[in-house]
């Protein structure tokens, strides 16, 4: 298993940025962005699923509560190249919860099991389930532990626990994130009286702090850390044969954006992985303004030539801010 995993994040965790990251961070298990099987069934599945294949290994992180239209989205993850399928049981956002979707299965384990276990009848490679150590009510350790313990006979390889409950009332998702309590206790103990694989996740933002948590658990999942301060957090690879030079993963990136734009992608999209690659360094602000009239020049010139982008790019003070 993969010691330390980039949490699933809508708006952030997209192919762009797993591109970038993969080539920081080596050795990280990514995520996709939670992905509705309606999306994947009504919609258009191959935006949804495509990625670079040096991206690998990614997870698909799913979004759903019907055992059948699970099964059929796993097996289109496995067939585009995923490497792991997880279902998302942790979400509290209103519009996730309309769609009878995330955090709220969290109080039906019969039903989050019969969908785990159709997946596992559909796929081959291993599937997965995240979820809060509570939802309103359903706060007790005994309903955390009864829910991992089913996810278990159905099959699931390890469950992901975000170690805050979550309220579906009350409390928008940013709020999820930072008002309940942090209870690392709780999933410490769910750890010692299980023996499904338990990764904990929540609130960590040091590399001191993977480290003590790695003594208890298998792996960690880290979040917004990852994307407010990429350089900072990937600190931890620098000495990894395959980690190349900031400059040289630079280079590669906006290559990257130029065949991407070529493709028909936004430039923005594809430039918000750097907005906060300098976080906290000198010249962070300079850094960002540069992007952004990048982004103006390219737009001006769009109409002429989008090759023109790594040019461009050769006007960035990258120098002044890398240092390794």
């Amino acid at each position: 298993m993969h010691q330390i995993h980039i949490a699933p994040m809508m708006g952030y965790t997209h192919r762009h940025f797993r591109y970038l990251m993969r080539r920081l961070c080596p050795e990280v298990l990514l995520y996709s962005e939670m992905v509705t099987t309606g999306a994947l069934l009504h919609g258009d599945a191959k935006r949804h699923l495509d990625f670079d294949a040096t991206e690998a290994p990614v997870v698909l992180q799913l979004g759903g509560y019907d055992p059948q239209s699970l099964a059929r989205c796993a097996r289109q993850g496995q067939d585009h190249g995923y490497a792991q399928i997880n279902l998302n049981v942790g979400c509290p956002s209103s519009r996730v919860q309309e769609g009878g979707i995330g955090a709220c299965l969290f109080k039906s384990p019969q039903l989050v099991a019969s969908c785990v276990q159709a997946m596992v009848d559909a796929v081959s490679i291993p599937v997965t389930v995240k979820c809060r150590i509570g939802v309103d009510d359903h706060d007790t350790f005994e309903h955390l532990y009864n829910f991992c313990e089913t996810m278990q006979r159905a099959g699931c390889q390890f469950v992901v626990v975000h170690a805050r409950k979550a309220w579906l009332g009350g409390l928008n998702p940013k709020q999820n994130r930072t008002v309940p309590p942090l209870r690392y206790d709780v999933v410490e103990h769910l750890a010692t009286k299980i023996s499904l694989p338990v990764v904990l996740n929540g609130g960590i933002q040091c590399h001191e702090a993977i480290d003590q948590h790695l003594q208890l658990f298998p792996a960690v999942m880290i979040g917004r850390w990852a994307c407010s301060d990429p350089i900072g957090f990937s600190q931890r690879f620098h000495q990894h044969p395959s980690r190349l030079p900031t400059a040289t993963i630079l280079d590669d990136y906006f290559a990257y954006v130029d065949r991407s734009l070529s493709r028909g992608e936004r430039l923005s999209f594809l430039l918000q992985p750097l907005q906060a690659l300098f976080h906290g360094q000198p010249g962070a602000r300079s850094w960002r303004k540069s992007l952004n009239a990048l982004t103006h020049r390219a737009n001006e010139s769009s109409g002429r030539s989008l090759s023109s982008f790594v040019e461009m790019t050769k006007r960035l003070p990258v120098d002044q801010f890398i240092q390794g």
